[in-house]
């Protein structure tokens, strides 16, 4: 119950003008700045060099640009060039080229064919430069448009490109038959959306089931399946279901969010799993960042520590 009433009260404050006004002079003012602990900063180049110092350690990542959904064409086709900018320095810099993104960002609730054609104009020059693109999963409404615009593009032969399920949705279990079946890569997360009762379980634990239930049949059936969790209940049950049907380490990877449990990340490394991490930057990074507080209530005292250190 707690949990719930955390996230509910950080998920609204991420709405607050005048508290994104205020965090913005104080998060990302100095490296040590609270705000980076969970955004890796406010440019493309600050996302690389955050990026670059995770290769060194061992971890695979991906970068995403964050943002809210846009209300016009124009916002939709400046996301999609800023798209583009960010593969071009990530080809310059070297680094791993694997980056996520949101329909809602390329004009997926404005006109659908028009977030196509931009969803187009980006796997484009990806595919010539060879990266993996993932398609982020948002709030149920979506699910199906974006499931139909991957599907769409999967025909084309566009295959370098994968999408995201929700445990939590009662109908992603189905919706995962269908993508095992097209040979399509997963990457499976419980769900950081509230959602009603008529669409999403509301209990942890039968958020918990159902992912269980999905990652098993991913591990079994799957190509390449993500297993995105910072839960150690589940990464530990993936681990025993894995070696226990033979599946092999290089045959799947777990995924989790920059700054998120640095010390289970850390540890699987060195266990020899292959770990990538999501790397967000971006000027609007506030709301993003008060998700990540209600998840977890040790994020606040982390936040209050660095608001104390730079007075």
């Amino acid at each position: 119950m707690l949990e719930a009433i955390l996230r509910a009260v950080f998920h609204a404050a991420g709405g607050s003008r005048t508290l994104e006004r205020l965090a913005s002079r104080y998060g990302m003012a100095r490296p040590g700045s609270f705000g980076r602990r969970f955004v890796a900063g406010e440019s493309v180049d600050e996302a690389i060099e955050a990026a670059r110092a995770l290769q060194g350690r061992g971890f695979a990542l991906t970068l995403d640009q964050l943002g809210e959904s846009v209300t016009t064409l124009d916002e939709a086709d400046r996301a999609t060039r800023v798209y583009l900018e960010t593969l071009r320095r990530v080809v310059a810099s070297g680094i791993e080229r694997n980056v996520s993104l949101k329909l809602s960002q390329l004009g997926l609730d404005i006109d659908r064919a028009i977030c196509t054609d931009n969803l187009r104009r980006i796997l484009g020059p990806a595919g010539r430069d060879r990266f993996f693109v993932r398609l982020d999963m948002e709030a149920s409404p979506t699910v199906q448009a974006t499931l139909d615009i991957f599907a769409t593009l999967w025909r084309q032969e566009y295959r370098d490109v994968g999408v995201v399920l929700q445990a939590a949705l009662y109908r992603s279990e189905n919706d995962l038959s269908r993508l095992n079946a097209m040979g399509a890569r997963v990457r499976l997360v419980k769900g950081a959306y509230k959602e009603p009762k008529t669409v999403a379980h509301q209990r942890k634990a039968d958020v918990d089931a159902a992912y269980v239930r999905m990652m098993e049949r991913l591990l079994r059936e799957g190509t390449y399946p993500a297993l995105a969790t910072h839960d150690p209940a589940l990464i530990e049950r993936a681990k025993r279901y894995a070696a226990a049907q033979g599946i092999g380490a290089d045959r799947f990877e777990f995924q989790m969010l920059y700054g998120v449990r640095r010390d289970l990340q850390a540890a699987l490394v060195s266990e020899g799993f292959r770990v990538r991490i999501y790397v967000p930057f971006g000027q609007q990074w506030f709301p993003y960042f008060m998700r990540r507080l209600g998840e977890r209530p040790a994020n606040v005292g982390f936040v209050v520590r660095s608001l104390l250190q730079e007075r």
